[in-house]
């Protein structure tokens, strides 16, 4: 009220009451002041009272506003007492459905006639709101999720009132939600190709176990791209990531409805096929696969080639459970990269670890019963005249069969992947037991090409290491050509990490694939260990001493040390002593030992070589500069033309 007001209040109040009669007549009588202050006292306190309750209305309404949430009050009547500007919007109520007094019933009516484009019917909406009064009466609060015709998620929570009645909050819980559904999404897929991850894969080949028809089973194929690590190194990771994609997006085309393609990681893929009856069908779907693979991919201005092996199980035939079947699935992988890569694999039920080799089920606990044991085979420094290291060497002791050479039980522990457990036990025990040599004689461990491709390689060495506290200066570890050639990019990264480590690599075998002389810069190979073939036929073949002598020199120029394989006789030692080789290594020094007789074979070694005195003469010439190889093309013809023979 304006201080004018106040004052034409005051004044009417005056006037009237020099008119009126009574108690304040007399008081007026005896003092005219006081009756005009103790009315102007009562309207000011009944102003301010006025005042305070508006500007509590004032902020009662901005704060119902500005609430971040809808929010409505009804009483025992269904008709509502107050409700904020977000109620009305989420609602999108008109004005007139938002004044105190509207009944429930109509703003329900209007909602559900802007959903569903039709007036509800009045008994549905009765029989709805008693169901919904009677429901809080019972718990007193309740709370549901609305999905909205626009896409949002309100979460309503409701609390009944003592009186009757009740109020209701609305969330917007949409955001939220959508991060959820992404979150649960990126855990269940391939971020990069959107399709399921192995994770989400697993599950739904879980699921399909669960509930197959059993007359029809399914299948599982296990794709691997080849040699995708060179498109990265080539052209880039950002045209790898593409390839990935448009591979990803071509296995979706090839599949029916209800089959599943997932993404294991890396370049690997898989497919669940359902309603897989007979290999054929399993085996006409790999071959679209692979077709549909090897055309051409246009990424980021490049076109590209891929190729790809498949690895094909059925269910249940090759496998009852999940495990069993994708072991199946990745032994026809490997089975399809033997068979040289871009060709597709059934598993054959007859390579099964308990059939066909009887060898093959007891070589599962040979470890569990050590049965197996190492050898060591010296290598010789021939310029020091001492043992510089042992090549552990597994061997199989068997308990009525004797002792199993290796070349009967190693292609089946390659095969059945259990190279992957022995490995990395003969890995332990060398480390363990060249701790009680010479710091300066190391310990060599041959890698499988299974353990490569199968498992992590670094961690199993760093493990072994920790383990026995070993120096990683002391082991070198040994690879074959086949390594290389099978699986060129994983290699190459394993070797790195394990030459950052400190530990030296040694090509094996070298020789039987000429091709990989071209590898020879990309691995940090610090020895070249020539076949023991090239040595063992010297001196009755010519072409093996200009071989022998070859390598040595192309050693030398890469600055790697030299090991000759193969020494059996007094003359293929002077025929690598005289090519310049570094090291050597053969049964005229001694046959591979058990970790008792170490002592004893360093001995032996050493009475072999002072008996052929130092390096000779020869030796040294074929240092000079003048008696090396010039090119590897030379090495390449010469290598090529003892193959072709």
């Amino acid at each position: 009220m304006s201080q004018s007001a106040l004052k034409l209040a005051i004044n009417a109040g005056v006037q009237e009451g020099t008119c009126g009669q009574g108690s304040l007549q007399s008081d007026a009588g005896r003092d005219p002041n006081l009756r005009k202050d103790g009315l102007e006292g009562r309207l000011i306190e009944a102003l301010q009272r006025n005042q305070k309750l508006e500007q509590l209305n004032a902020c009662f309404e901005a704060a119902l506003n500005h609430m971040g949430r809808g929010l409505s009050m009804f009483d025992a009547d269904q008709r509502l007492v107050v409700c904020n500007q977000a109620y009305a919007s989420i609602y999108y109520l008109p004005e007139e459905l938002t004044r105190p007094g509207t009944a429930f019933a109509d703003i329900l009516n209007f909602h559900m006639q802007r959903v569903t484009g039709q007036a509800a019917s009045t008994d549905g909406i009765s029989a709805w709101i008693k169901h919904h009064v009677s429901t809080l009466a019972e718990g007193g609060q309740r709370e549901e999720i609305q999905n909205l015709d626009d896409g949002r998620v309100i979460r309503v929570t409701y609390q009944s009132l003592a009186g009757g009645g009740w109020v209701d909050m609305q969330e917007d819980i949409t955001a939220q939600r959508q991060s959820d559904e992404k979150i649960k999404w990126l855990a269940r897929h391939d971020t990069l190709t959107e399709i399921p991850n192995r994770f989400h894969f697993r599950e739904r080949l879980e699921q399909q176990f669960e509930c197959y028809d059993p007359r029809l089973g399914f299948a599982l194929h296990w794709i691997d791209l080849d040699h995708f690590k060179e498109i990265n190194d080539k052209h880039g990771h950002l045209v790898g990531d593409g390839l990935l994609q448009s591979v990803a997006k071509r296995l979706q085309d090839s599949l029916r409805a209800g089959d599943v393609v997932g993404r294991l990681g890396g370049d690997e893929f898989a497919i669940l096929q359902v309603g897989v009856d007979r290999e054929e069908l399993a085996d006409n779907l790999a071959c679209r696969i692979l077709q549909n693979i090897r055309r051409p991919h246009d990424v980021l201005g490049h076109r590209l080639d891929a190729e790809a092996s498949i690895g094909v199980a059925l269910a249940p035939r090759h496998g009852q459970d999940p495990e069993q079947l994708f072991a199946s699935a990745d032994m026809a992988l490997y089975r399809a990269k033997s068979m040289g890569r871009g060709v597709p694999s059934m598993y054959n039920s007859i390579d099964s670890p308990s059939t066909a080799n009887p060898l093959k089920a007891e070589l599962q606990h040979a470890v569990e019963r050590e049965e197996l044991v190492l050898h060591y085979h010296p290598i010789v420094d021939l310029h020091e005249g001492r043992v510089s290291s042992f090549e552990a060497l597994m061997r199989w002791k068997h308990p009525s069969r004797g002792m199993i050479p290796p070349s009967e039980f190693i292609p089946i522990a390659e095969e059945t992947h259990l190279i992957i457990n022995m490995g990395s036990w003969a890995l332990m025990r060398a480390c363990a037991d060249a701790k009680a040599w010479s710091d300066s004689i190391k310990v060599s461990v041959n890698l499988s090409a299974v353990q490569i491709e199968r498992c992590d390689v670094y961690e199993m060495v760093t493990e072994a290491l920790a383990a026995t506290a070993f120096d990683p200066h002391r082991l070198q570890l040994e690879i074959t050509e086949t390594v290389l050639m099978r699986d060129r990019e994983r290699a190459q990264e394993v070797l790195n990490r394990l030459h950052a480590l400190g530990v030296l690599i040694t090509l094996d075998d070298f020789g039987t694939c000429f091709a990989t002389l071209n590898y020879l810069r990309s691995f940090p190979f610090k020895k070249i260990k020539i076949d023991r073939s090239f040595v063992r036929d010297i001196p009755e073949h010519h072409d093996c001493v200009a071989i022998v002598k070859s390598v040595g020199d192309l050693a030398r120029e890469l600055n790697m040390r030299s090991v000759a394989e193969g020494v059996e006789t007094a003359a293929n030692l002077a025929a690598v002593r005289a090519a310049g080789y570094d090291e050597a290594q053969g049964f005229y020094f001694s046959p591979p030992v058990p970790a008792s007789a170490i002592e004893r074979a360093v001995n032996q070694c050493k009475l072999r070589l002072a008996a052929h005195g130092p390096a000779t003469a020869e030796l040294a010439k074929s240092r000079e500069p003048g008696a090396q190889v010039k090119t590897v093309a030379a090495l390449r013809t010469r290598i090529r033309d003892r193959a072709s023979r």
